[in-house]
């Protein structure tokens, strides 16, 4: 499973020098975006490099899973009560409806929040750093990690799984 680490540089020349150094360690441009003030994100990031600013996939991902567990779980209670009589295809049937309710309703929620890096990190943003966002694994995030930090990119204190691996 990959790993979401978070950079932080005080200008675009670092910013393009610690990108440079995370391909250089082996890091594709999936697995690697920026985040920046308003300001700066529309004037000099390339589109392609941007992160998203709200939280809309990783919320439409646990939507996901807890309304699929959810269908799931209602449809076995229907399946066990005779008077009910939902058979095997209808315990799958409302596993996947709660799975499209989830995703639904939590990603209109998560449209309208800010990504999580951006909250966490909002102070870094606001005084015009920008934040470098690596997506990896076992030796590469190593790898990257010592790439990042030789460019003089700043660990900061986010290590979290990645939503998307």
């Amino acid at each position: 499973m990959k790993t979401r680490k978070v950079y932080s540089v005080d200008s675009l020349a670092g910013a393009q020098r610690a990108v440079q150094a995370a391909r250089d360690a082996g890091i594709g441009d999936d697995d690697l975006s920026l985040i920046a003030r308003a300001d700066i994100e529309l004037e000099r990031i390339p589109e392609q490099q941007k992160d998203a600013s709200t939280d809309f996939k990783h919320a439409a991902m646990r939507g996901a899973g807890y309304g699929g567990a959810t269908g799931l779980l209602a449809g076995v209670v229907a399946a066990v009560v005779p008077p009910l009589g939902i058979t095997l295809a209808g315990v799958a049937l409302t596993t996947l409806a709660g799975a499209a309710v989830g995703t639904w309703a939590s990603s209109m929620v998560g449209a309208s929040l800010p990504d999580p890096i951006r909250r966490k990190f909002e102070d870094e943003i606001e005084s015009g750093r920008i934040l470098i966002v690596v997506d990896a694994e076992g030796d590469t995030l190593d790898r990257v990690e010592n790439a990042l930090q030789h460019s003089g990119a700043v660990h900061l204190p986010y290590d979290e799984p990645s939503a998307m691996s």
